[in-house]
């Protein structure tokens, strides 16, 4: 291991193999390991030695994209090569770690912002950019100097696309947050399909935890899509024909649920990540 080397994770786990030269194993075997992840490979660590696996080997496995009869138990399957093998770890969710340590550093194709406010921006091409994840936060480096950061949190929706990106067909993420202005705005993410694979597996999953049970009203809809076009919430009531005490009980349970944020006391809330996702899907659903 390099001296410049930044181990992310070092537990202890367990593997096996559920795919082997491109046919199921038909009685895979967990081995116990030492699962260790750096920002350059996955080593898996047992007595008799160890597999020391680069990330630029490896893709992330989506369990709905596995071979049928193959049951990866929880664990995260991972792609190298034609096998596919499942690793867990005693972290609270090694996949999301796996996913922050094979983007670290990374150099991945961005457009930035490509959305402004439900607004295509034109003029704003796909770039080159070192990726990070600081602290919560998605930093983006970009050549002379330039950086944008946005908290991972407050990603509100992720849509995935095939799109023609610098003259070839690659896998996009259109990924919704706030930027420093508090203004609703997209960034697109597209590069080789281990980065888009791992990215899109790390936001989605923040957009999970989060959590969006909650079944709302037509009325509670019509509220979330009506801040999520930019309508202030004091003139909610007008816009939608309905009484300000009815407004502001909405509100509440919004606030409830954790679709809105408290600005100040009584009328003022503000949408938040999740309260963007569920009028997101609100309007799809239109």
């Amino acid at each position: 291991m390099s001296g410049d080397e930044r181990t992310l994770v070092d537990a202890a786990g367990d593997f096996r193999y559920a795919v082997r030269d491109g046919e199921p194993v038909a009685e895979p075997r967990w081995r116990s390991c030492r699962v260790v992840v750096t920002d350059a490979r996955l080593v898996l660590a047992t007595d008799g030695g160890k597999q020391a696996i680069p990330h630029s080997n490896v893709v992330l496995v989506d369990d709905g994209d596995l071979p049928n009869g193959v049951d990866v138990a929880g664990a995260t399957p991972l792609r190298v090569g034609d096998a596919v093998v499942a690793v867990d770890a005693d972290v609270d969710d090694f996949a999301r770690e796996y996913c922050r340590a094979a983007l670290h550093g990374e150099v991945i194709l961005v457009r930035h912002p490509a959305v402004v406010g439900g607004v295509v921006q034109d003029e704003t091409g796909w770039r080159k950019a070192r990726f990070r994840l600081d602290d919560g936060d998605v930093a983006l480096a970009f050549s002379g100097g330039e950086s944008t950061r946005f908290a991972v949190d407050d990603v509100g929706t992720v849509e995935t696309g095939q799109r023609s990106v610098m003259d070839a067909v690659r896998t996009v993420l259109e990924v919704e947050h706030t930027d420093a202005d508090d203004r609703s705005v997209e960034t697109h993410f597209s590069g080789l399909d281990r980065h888009t694979a791992a990215l899109e597996m790390l936001l989605d999953r923040v957009v999970e935890d989060r959590g969006g049970d909650y079944e709302l009203s037509e009325t509670e809809s019509q509220v979330l899509m009506a801040l999520y076009s930019g309508v202030s919430p004091f003139e909610m009531s007008d816009f939608v024909g309905i009484p300000v005490d009815e407004v502001e009980e909405i509100y509440r349970k919004l606030l409830e649920v954790g679709a809105v944020d408290e600005v100040r006391t009584r009328t003022e809330v503000t949408l938040n990540a999740q309260g963007r996702n569920m009028a997101s899907e609100a309007m799809n659903e239109e």
